[in-house]
Parts: C-alpha cells; structure tokens; sequence
C-alpha cells in the first residue's frame, strides 16, 4: 500500500478549492492511501471556512493553518507535521487543473522510473483574451525558451521542471524548500536534489492545466519575482543558470546599450529591431494558428514578459546578497515529533 501525503498551498482560493479538491478525489488508486491537507495563508475570501466543511465529510483531508503564508512554508510544513505517516510527498496548487487519477498515477511514475521526483508538463489554458495570448505564448521558444515542461511531448531525466511528486525521504534528505525564497525555490531545491544524487523524471503522459495571469500588470509582478528568485538561484548554484534563462537579461542589457549608441551609430538598433520583429511575427503566427485576433497580443505580453524578469533578475544582482552553498553544509527537513496531527 503506498502512503501518499497532497499538500494544497492557499491564499483566496474560495473560488477554485472545491472543484481542485473534487479533481484530485477523482480516480483513486486502489492500492494507494492519501492524505490530503491543505496549507492556509491567512485566506480571507472564505477558503478555509469551505475546506473545513468538506473535511467535517472526509477523514483524508485536513486543513492547517500556513503563519508564513509563502508556497514553500507550506509544502515544509505539512511534510514536517504528516510526513511520518507517508512514503510519497505531492505538491498541487489550488488554480490547476488535474485529470482523473492524477496522484496515483504520479505514484506510479516514481515507481516505474526509479527516480527520487516527477514533474510533469504543464498546459497553459485561458479564458479571456489576455489568457489565452499567453498559454499560446506559453508553448512557443519565444515564451519558455524551449522550457521541457511547458508543453512539452517527451518523458525523460531532467534538470528542473514543474513539482509533482517526491519521495517522501528525498524531500526531507535534500532539507525542503528554502522558505526565504518566495518564487524559483523549486528551481533551488531541484539544484540541491540533483548535487545530493536525486534523479528527476519528467513524465509527458501526466499533464496538468494551468491558468496564467490575466493582466498585464499581473503577468510583469510575477514575471519579476520569477527573475528576481533566479538571481539569487543562479548564485548559490553557479552554472544552473541554462541559454535560455541567459538570453532575457542579456536581452534587454543590449537593447538599452544600443539605444544609447543609435545616436552614433544607427546600426545599433538593428538590434532591437530584430527583437520587435520577431515577436510581431509570432503573434501573427498564433493569432493565424488559432484563428483568433488574442494571437496578436502575444508581441506585447511577451515583451512585458522578457522585461519584467530581465529586471528582477538584475534587481536581485543588485540588491539581495547570496552565499553559494554547499553539499557539506546540508541540512534535512526534521519531523515534528509525535503522530500525525
């Protein structure tokens, strides 16, 4: 019988926690006991008033209050206080979509691969215009580099990809995520994972779907954040930053050089120009692709995109300070002592 633990990080999910929870009770495994419980940061939209109703009705699921509010907090925290009672760790968020049989057939995967973590590619879905621009983004080089995980059709050992499941041992080994990191701490963590011999499996064939942001100004805080968590990733894991990752603030660096020198020497702005050009052709390919005029917006969410991280990650350069870490400096994640609680 494996023992899964599913640790559901909130904050204002009235509106998606039901119908998360319901998708993820779809399909169970016979031969699989879960656990699931629910991380709350301090909701004030009803969320852990309806969790608390549906777990009066199921004694699989649980809801505990999450004091530092951040993803990681969570995810640590209910690995310290249930992780005793469990042989598999699965990481879900509350705004996903999940199709039947998700968490055994991550069980599964772990088993068949004989890796230590799965992630699994996610498919972004919209229901707006802005939305569906950026899921169509999302699936093309000039949104995710080529990113394995976003979209992507192959199974296969990776370096990084999106949290699915862990061996409940790898987890607390490699010591949890760092909980001063608000964005990119699966990025460390999966830094740590692989420099302490954990093996990561992508599986094509788990697929979950994803809402992205549906305002400009959403996309450019969490874009931001996204380069700014890297930053100090990059430097307390030097040469985990990959081409692609490289190539937005080495962007954006030459763009503002060469708007300096057009002046001097207009050939400079051959530079952005090409920049431009290609994402205007890639929202006409997409709104083509789609038939759907959403495509077009593509070009100017992509730039806000690049932008936005570029800026965070040389805003975290600047103003954050990161030691490099070290193997031997390695801690694991302690369980709370006593049962399950």
């Amino acid at each position: 019988m494996r023992r899964v633990l599913v640790v559901i990080p909130t904050l204002n999910e009235a509106a998606v926690i039901a119908q998360t929870l319901k998708d993820l009770d779809a399909g169970p495994s016979p031969d699989t006991r879960t656990t699931v419980v629910v991380a709350d940061g301090g909701s004030t939209d009803g969320t852990p008033e309806i969790v608390a109703g549906l777990a009066a009705r199921r004694a699989d699921l649980h809801l505990v209050a999450n004091p530092r509010r951040l993803q990681s907090a969570a995810v640590n925290l209910v690995a310290r206080r249930f992780g005793r009672e469990a042989d598999i760790l699965v990481r879900c968020d509350a705004h996903a979509f999940y199709p039947p049989g998700y968490v055994g057939a991550l069980a599964e995967s772990l088993e068949r691969s004989g890796a230590d973590a799965v992630v699994v590619p996610m498919d972004s879905i919209g229901d707006t215009c802005v939305r569906r621009a950026v899921a169509w983004l999302s699936d093309t080089p000039v949104g995710s580099g080529g990113s394995a995980h976003r979209g992507g059709r192959s199974s296969g050992f990776v370096d990084h990809g999106h949290h699915a499941a862990f061996r409940m041992a790898s987890f607390l080994h490699a010591g949890g995520y760092d909980e001063s990191f608000s964005h990119n701490e699966d990025a460390e963590f999966d830094c740590r994972q692989r420099a302490l011999g954990a093996r990561i499996w992508l599986d094509a064939g788990i697929r979950l779907g994803y809402q992205p942001r549906g305002t400009v100004r959403g996309l450019w805080r969490q874009y931001r954040a996204y380069g700014r968590g890297r930053s100090r990733t990059v430097r307390r894991h030097p040469g985990s930053m990959r081409l692609r990752q490289l190539a937005v603030p080495l962007h954006l660096a030459v763009s503002v050089l060469a708007l300096g020198l057009a002046p001097w020497w207009p050939l400079a702005l051959l530079w952005p120009g090409l920049y431009l050009g290609v994402l205007g052709l890639t929202g006409l390919v997409l709104a083509w692709r789609h038939r759907s005029v959403c495509g077009l917006l593509a070009a100017p969410l992509a730039a806000a995109m690049h932008t936005a991280w570029a800026l965070g990650f040389f805003g975290g350069l600047l103003t954050l300070r990161e030691p490099r870490w070290r193997v031997e400096a390695t801690a694991g994640l302690a369980l709370d002592s006593g049962a399950m609680r």
